[in-house]
């Protein structure tokens, strides 16, 4: 079995996280119904994750995958410098970040699924399958 990284968070971050997940855009909520249960794969999204020291929208440890939606207020200049500021710091731990847009979730899910799964074949192309080592 895959010893499981371990991500740095600020536990002062967790009410948030909490009151985030309580107040959910609607994007996010059907993005959500989409991810949760492990429907994508057999793999486990968490939403409003706490990493370091930001929250992302949903997170895979396994596949160190970080999945943002985005809202209009993402397009002020403001927003996007700290959006870009958190990317980085997240590429640094070795995740990496999807960004959809409101409208993509809202409008054209095939494609944001399509994406994430295409995401997850080049994932598990490029990660060797330890049960099948040795064979």
């Amino acid at each position: 079995m895959k010893k499981r990284k371990i991500i740095p968070y600020n536990p002062k971050l967790k009410k948030l996280a909490r009151q985030l997940r309580n107040n959910a855009t609607k994007a996010e909520i059907i993005l959500w119904l989409k991810l949760k249960g492990k429907q994508i794969y057999g793999y486990d999204f968490h939403r409003q994750k706490p990493i370091d020291n930001y929250i992302v929208d949903f997170f895979c440890n396994e596949l160190m995958i970080a999945i943002e939606v985005d809202g209009y207020s993402h397009e002020l200049i403001k927003v996007y410098n700290k959006d870009v500021k958190k990317e980085k710091r997240l590429n640094e731990l070795g995740i990496t970040v999807l960004r959809f847009s409101d409208y993509q979730v809202l409008k054209e899910m095939d494609n944001v699924l399509r994406t994430i799964e295409w995401f997850i074949f080049e994932f598990e192309k490029h990660t060797p399958n330890p049960s099948l080592e040795g064979n």
